[in-house]
């Protein structure tokens, strides 16, 4: 893939884009070419990460969204995270046919991505492809998630305003505001507020708001019947008022994460050795690739297992320590699902599944950058010192 390609996609080419942005979910040498090359245009669009149980009507949001946004005169493109098919691989509801007639509009691009597996709401390829539309120059990110239950919060990462949905009649009155939810939500939305329930579920969120320590900034409650489009404007309102962009590229976010994680793994006698390169990071999550070398082969002329544990666990080591505090594996287990050839390259997508004061839990999915073949999945438990990372091989 050459330069003039990738630049076709950040000037705006919609084919360009497209192309990009698959081989962005495909990873290998074009990813990284891509990544280097929007790296430097990112930080301006304003993403809305939107989030909530299945069944919300998130995506029926999303398209009246887009509707309020493209009346203000604001281009958006929308990543729209789905379950994965367990015959292709692909993205369920590939076609997002909620928001088919936002289609032909050339201030939209949707992307439907598989999320593979990948635990969070999210997609591996998410935080890539949101870098590429805010690269392109589309004033609006909308990242719709696959449904989220009380760990599934890794929009957080990502978005600078947090939507989350809650339709009423959910039966457990708390079921939408568990732990994980509440704490990450800027805009509360109670979508079907025409159905009976709704107002309940408006002073249920609101009485658990009143119990938060943190009086300062409050999330909004807002009722919107996002098939008729009522209360949508007033939520594209607040939206278009917030001012808080690139929060995902800030110093405290990912670019930090990235240059810290870079500095560490730039000092790993093992890592060089291996030629682990970093791909992408941000807190709590870290991205490696290696190609298959003769020196990771076995004696069956495949990749060793010890080479594929070592890459996993140097993604995982990463992932737990770009929090700020110091962590170690204390449990770890791989399990190999394909073997491996010379010349091929892998990578190994590292994300939290939880992390409290002293214990965290983490998750690598190793696959074939190629096509995205399932190569191994680990699974490991650290333990959280209070004491910040040394560094790689610091004394």
């Amino acid at each position: 893939m050459n330069t003039a390609f990738i630049q076709n996609a950040i000037d705006g080419d919609r084919r360009a884009i497209g192309r990009a942005i698959s081989a962005l979910e495909n990873g290998g040498e074009n990813a990284y070419a891509i990544r280097k090359a929007i790296a430097a245009h990112q930080g301006t669009a304003h993403v809305i990460g939107v989030t909530g149980p299945p069944g919300a009507g998130k995506s029926t949001l999303v398209s009246a969204m887009i509707r309020g946004f493209r009346e203000r005169g604001k281009t958006v493109a929308v990543v729209a995270v789905d379950p994965s098919s367990p015959f292709t691989g692909g993205a369920v509801l590939g076609d997002r046919i909620r928001m088919g007639e936002r289609q032909s509009d050339e201030g939209v691009f949707i992307r439907s991505l598989a999320s593979r597996g990948h635990l969070g709401g999210l997609a591996t390829a998410a935080s890539d492809v949101i870098d590429m539309f805010d690269a392109a120059g589309f004033d609006v990110v909308i990242v719709e998630t696959v449904g989220a239950g009380q760990s599934e919060v890794e929009i957080t990462r990502y978005a600078d305003t947090k939507i989350v949905v809650c339709p009423p009649g959910l039966g457990d009155d708390v079921q939408a505001i568990k732990a994980g939810i509440l704490e990450i939500a800027d805009v509360f939305v109670v979508n079907k507020a025409d159905l009976p329930d709704s107002r309940k579920t408006e002073s249920d969120l609101k009485a658990m708001l009143a119990l938060r320590k943190d009086k300062g900034a409050q999330p909004e409650v807002l009722k919107v019947v996002a098939t008729s489009g009522d209360g949508v404007d007033a939520l594209v309102g607040l939206l278009d008022q917030r001012t808080g962009r690139g929060m995902r590229h800030a110093a405290n976010g990912a670019n930090r994460a990235y240059r810290q994680l870079s500095g560490f793994i730039a000092n790993d006698n093992l890592a060089n050795l291996m030629g682990f390169e970093l791909v992408s990071a941000s807190e709590g999550s870290a991205t490696l690739r290696m190609k298959v070398e003769r020196k990771h082969i076995n004696f069956n002329g495949k990749c060793h297992g010890g080479a594929l544990f070592a890459l996993g666990d140097m993604a995982l080591g990463l992932a737990c320590n770009s929090r700020g505090k110091l962590a170690t594996l204390v449990d770890g287990q791989m399990s190999i699902s394909t073997a491996v050839d010379e010349g091929d390259w892998l990578v190994a997508h590292a994300t939290e599944v939880s992390r409290s004061r002293k214990i965290g839990s983490y998750q690598v999915r190793i696959f074939r950058a190629s096509d995205d073949a399932h190569i191994a999945l680990i699974h490991g438990t650290v333990y959280v010192l209070d004491r910040s990372p040394v560094g790689a091989n610091d004394e």
